[in-house]
């Protein structure tokens, strides 16, 4: 033992111990996971997943495109995924929006739909 481990007082190591185990719970980001979420209803399993390396949550908004080109909201995928980017697709009948955000736990819960 080095003489820096014996001046140590107990609540010293107490603190550094919940210091450090407190950092490491801090670190894991938890996300909802639902396959079909309509407007504040998950039609099916409301589930959550732990953020991995390189991972976000992720909302999969998913519309419908009207004769006109409008854009109606249909529902929406809740997940964690690998390498995530926000951006839009478009086909000829529907409209995908991918959002990530790994900011603070369960951030992926779709705001105004």
């Amino acid at each position: 033992m080095g003489l820096r481990e014996l001046e140590r007082t107990p609540s010293q190591a107490d603190y550094e111990l919940r210091h450090s185990s407190r950092s490491r719970i801090d670190t894991t980001t938890m996300c909802y996971k639902c396959t079909s979420y309509q407007l504040g209803y998950c039609y099916g399993v409301m589930d959550f997943c732990i953020l991995n390396y390189r991972q976000s949550c992720a909302t999969e908004n998913i519309y419908l495109l009207t004769e006109k080109g409008q854009s109606m909201y249909y529902y929406s995928k809740l997940s964690c995924r690998s390498n995530c980017e926000n951006i839009i697709f478009l086909d000829f009948n529907k409209k995908t929006e991918v959002l990530c955000c790994k900011h603070s736990n369960y951030c992926n819960l779709p705001e105004g739909l």
